[in-house]
Parts: C-alpha cells; structure tokens; sequence
C-alpha cells in the first residue's frame, strides 16, 4: 500500500488536513483582505476545504491543484454540493508540473505540501511567479520549536528548520513575514487523533484486507512519532509572505 493510499485511509473523516481550524483559515483570508475580485491559486489543494472556507466566506475565485485523484473527486463533490462549482476549478496534476498563468493571482497558497518543489525555499522561487504586483503567497510549514533536536528525529526530517531559519530564507527570497497563524497543541492533537481515528476503523473494518498489519505498522508508527518526539520538538505554521522592494519591483515589470 502506497503512501497516498495510507493517507485516503486516515483522512476519512478531515477537511482540513493540516494542523489549523476553519476559524484560523478564515483569519488568514481577512489578514489578505480577499473579496469577490480575489483570484487564489493553491498547490497541494487536498480536499478543497480552505478555498471553500474562502470562497463561502469571502468570494473568492480559484484554482486549487492536487496530486490525489482520490482527494480532487472529493474536492470537486464538495464544491459542487456548496454550489461554487463556477469559482473554485480543481485540477487533478503534480503541482510542480502544473502550468499555471503567470502573475495572474493575487494570493498563491501552499499551506503543508512545500514537497511538491522539495521545499520551504523553491515553494517561495516557484510560487512568486504566479503573484501579482501586490500579491502574497501563503505557505504552511513545521519548524522546529528547539535547537535541540534528538539525532535519531532530526534525520527522519531533514527539511525542517528553525522558525528563524524560515524567517531568513523568506528574506533571502525578498519576502517579509507579514503575518502568522500557529497550529495550538489543541490543534495538533485533534489533527492526529483524526488520522489515528479514520485508521482505527478501517483496521476494524477490514479484518481480513491483505494490508490490514501495513496499515496497523503506520498507525503505531505515526503515533509512537507523535508522542514520543512531534508534540514536544515540532511546531507548525501559516505564514503570509509579502513581497519586499526587489520582488515587488521585478513583479511591477514581470505584468
């Protein structure tokens, strides 16, 4: 069973698959100031539950790319059941493959899928081509909360850094942190407890897949993680990136 196999399994029951609240997405859209004329392209879109919160709430017109075709059919019902097929398009694709049009968006969103271009800082090079003049682009990224980080860890997550680690790369790129939205332990574990929960019953109910002890092997391995290193080492974050002078000015001669 394959890795996004295992993920259809244990995100039976989210929307949001990451860390965050509706309330915390919906303070994100009010921090860009999105309206009706918004225009958001969103790579690593899942099950479409953020552009929907923002297109409900806030107007918005979008496209969201995901790799899962399993999770763009449930991205797609969604919206056709909301009735905001006619601005949210869901484009089942590699996002680092997709071919979206240049400095056409106003806000370009890769909320915890900076794997798609194989990180935090060829996310902000690959997505700032997508922004306008005044556009941001909103990234979801774990960090990690210590220095200190237990060897044995560390080496199972290379591509995490200091949230002042992040910070400089933002700047090294031309972006400033405009704002922030951290994932609460409470957000954490109500995260997690869902992937367990959606993983437990599929265990349950099917007592004799021939997968049943892989998926058993990644529920306790994901728990034994959780518990013994992610809640105490790793934090999580939305962060709202706003073009400094440079980008902004190659972005005013890029349209």
């Amino acid at each position: 069973m394959n890795f996004f196999d295992l993920k259809n399994i244990s995100e039976r029951y989210i929307e949001l698959i990451n860390p965050i609240s509706p309330e915390k997405i919906l303070t994100i859209g009010r921090v860009l100031g999105l309206n009706q004329d918004s225009r958001v392209i969103e790579f690593g879109s899942g099950y479409g539950e953020i552009l929907a919160l923002w297109a409900e709430n806030y107007g918005i017109s979008a496209v969201g790319v995901d790799i899962r075709e399993h999770a763009c059919q449930r991205a797609e019902k969604k919206m056709k059941d909301k009735g905001i097929t006619d601005r949210i398009e869901i484009v089942c694709r590699k996002g680092a493959e997709y071919e979206f049009e240049k400095h056409a968006y106003d806000v370009a969103a890769c909320i915890g899928a900076t794997f798609i271009w194989q990180g935090y800082r060829s996310t902000i090079i690959a997505m700032r081509d997508a922004i306008r003049t005044a556009g941001k682009l909103v990234i979801g990224e774990p960090y990690w909360l210590t220095e200190n980080i237990p060897l044995e860890y560390a080496k199972e997550e290379p591509g995490v850094y200091t949230e002042y680690e992040l910070l400089k790369i933002a700047r090294e790129e031309g972006f400033d942190f405009e704002y922030v939205v951290r994932a609460s332990l409470d957000d954490w574990d109500n995260y997690e407890s869902r992937n367990w929960y959606g993983l437990i019953r599929w265990i349950r109910d099917n007592p004799d897949h021939p997968d049943r002890r892989e998926v058993i092997d990644h529920l306790h391995k994901s728990q034994n993680e959780y518990v013994r290193f992610s809640r105490q080492y790793m934090g999580w974050a939305v962060y709202v990136l706003t073009p400094g002078e440079a980008v902004s000015s190659h972005l005013s001669h890029s349209v």
